[in-house]
């Protein structure tokens, strides 16, 4: 199969807005793949198209693909070939790996045309958001298969991702989803949550009752035990068994011989307050073997227990389970309630703890797993800042030729400048985007010329912009001057009623870091 024919499409799925058309588009080229007989060819096709690599990272991204060699004529690129060469790339390692890592990417886009070179920039760059999300890609594998949505659906859940999926149900027919089926050892998709504005919209929501659970500032792991066999998997589904030795002892300190478990992992001060979160991070990192914080493991769910599967259980009979199990050390703090009062102070207990916010649950909602279903909500605090933009990138993409990604600054009184804490793209509507580009090349240094880009791709501006900056909290970092860095940060608006004079000071964040 041609990469041309998943480049053309990609292209046609970003162009349209509609949600069936995007799903027959899809549906036709993963009929394609599935019509030559391989399983791996149908997988890498519904991943791309997903805007994943297979291979996850190939220590390939945007500052390797800014000098590109000029576009070929026509295209030869198979699939195959270029998921080999990701491997390649990702494989490479030891002494001069750097200029072989360049050189085969240099080599691959020599051989590629201006549209496959288009979607490979987006594609390794971690950019290709072209509206095939997994919902939409579950429908268009259901449709190119010729089965029920649902079974695709509920079979991607357990397998705990859509392109193995894919390539059974494309290859072996409706047969070839039978052994998606919750199994100990096999990570699944987690539940994940839809954010409410507070406790009383998630109880409005939930139906008048909640059960609220304390959201820890640590790192979400899916624990599965078998006898004596126990894997640790990551939010994303990596496997970190080894790097969380601490995880292992909790799981196999329970009496039971297999089950499946959500919990969170999170380094605890002498006091009980949480490190912050780069210190429980270090621990899944490559560089995991030289941290040295312990970890504690706190139990929220239940899906699997001795051979019963637990998935479609009300939530309060999946925790009753939970409490019979696990000690309550061993739990995340919960209460149910549907008087707004006490949960509210329940959220600034948990908030006063050190911890995100808290979960709303719906009593009597199953395990959706993979989905962001209805029946979980998020609530946590959203911190504002009015900081002064320093510098913009051009953006890729869609974005190509507007200025996009913006460095963000703290005034510092001391010394009369400003500190930069962080960038962001995120929040960006298409009217801002061509607002800020118009706005920040009059703001360029050498303004009234054509602006030179200092690398290539980052403009500087007169620090004279502000902009009101949401984030969820400033953590530590080596990057930035001030030790500090924006945590999840996007645009809520710009603000012209404001100087740069009136921006927040790099002290205004240092008591945020503090909190």
């Amino acid at each position: 199969m041609k990469l041309s024919e998943v480049a053309v499409t990609s292209a046609k799925v970003g162009a349209v807005s509609a949600r069936t058309a995007k799903i027959g588009l899809i549906a036709d080229v993963v009929a394609t793949a599935a019509a030559e007989g391989d399983p791996e060819l149908v997988a890498v096709v519904v991943s791309w198209l997903a805007g994943d690599l297979p291979q996850r990272q190939i220590g390939v991204g945007w500052a390797a693909l800014r000098a590109l060699p000029p576009p070929a004529a026509d295209p030869s690129l198979t699939v195959s070939e270029v998921h080999a060469t990701f491997t390649e790339i990702g494989g490479v390692a030891g002494k001069g790996s750097q200029g072989r890592r360049a050189a085969l990417v240099t080599g691959l886009f020599a051989a590629a045309t201006d549209v496959e070179q288009a979607f490979l920039k987006r594609l390794l760059s971690g950019e290709l958001r072209q509206g095939a999300l997994i919902g939409v890609m579950t429908d268009a594998v259901a449709k190119a298969a010729g089965v029920p949505a649902a079974e695709v659906r509920r079979a991607s859940m357990l397998g705990g991702e859509l392109p193995s999926v894919a390539a059974a149900v494309l290859t072996e027919g409706r047969a070839g989803l039978a052994d998606f089926v919750l199994r100990v050892g096999r990570p699944v998709g987690p539940m994940l949550a839809q954010p409410a504005t507070g406790v009383d919209d998630a109880l409005d929501r939930l139906g008048g009752t909640a059960v609220f659970e304390a959201k820890l500032d640590g790192a979400r792991v899916q624990i599965h035990r078998a006898g004596d066999d126990v894997s640790v998997y990551t939010r994303s589904l990596d496997d970190v068994t080894a790097r969380l030795p601490e995880v292992v002892a909790a799981a196999m300190a329970l009496p039971v011989s297999s089950f499946i478990a959500d919990a969170e992992a999170i380094a605890l001060r002498p006091d009980g307050r949480p490190h912050r979160f780069q210190v429980t991070g270090s621990r899944f990192g490559s560089d995991a073997a030289r941290a040295t914080e312990t970890l504690s493991v706190f139990f929220f769910d239940l899906l699997h227990l001795d051979g019963v599967d637990l998935l479609d259980l009300p939530t309060t009979e999946r925790l009753a389970t939970l409490d019979a199990l696990v000690p309550a050390t061993h739990r995340v703090d919960r209460l149910t309630t549907g008087d707004a009062a006490q949960a509210a102070a329940f959220l600034e207990a948990t908030l006063d703890a050190g911890h995100e916010g808290v979960m709303a649950k719906s009593p009597t909602a199953p395990y959706e797993a993979g989905r962001r279903g209805a029946g979980w909500l998020k609530v946590k605090p959203v911190h504002t800042l009015d900081l002064v933009v320093l510098a913009v990138e051009w953006g890729s993409g869609r974005r190509t030729g507007k200025l996009s990604n913006i460095h963000l600054g703290a005034r510092d009184p001391a010394t009369g400048g400003f500190v930069m804490l962080g960038k962001t793209f995120k929040g960006m509507t298409d009217e801002m985007l061509e607002w800020q580009t118009a706005r920040f090349l009059d703001l360029a240094d050498g303004a009234g010329s054509s602006p030179t880009p200092s690398d290539g791709y980052t403009v500087r501006v007169r620090p004279e912009q502000v902009v009101e900056i949401a984030l969820d909290g400033v953590q530590t970092s080596t990057r930035y001057p001030a030790g500090m860095a924006l945590r999840f940060a996007r645009v809520l608006r710009y603000r012209d009623d404001k100087t740069a004079a009136e921006a927040d000071t790099v002290d205004t964040v240092r008591t945020l870091y503090d909190r």
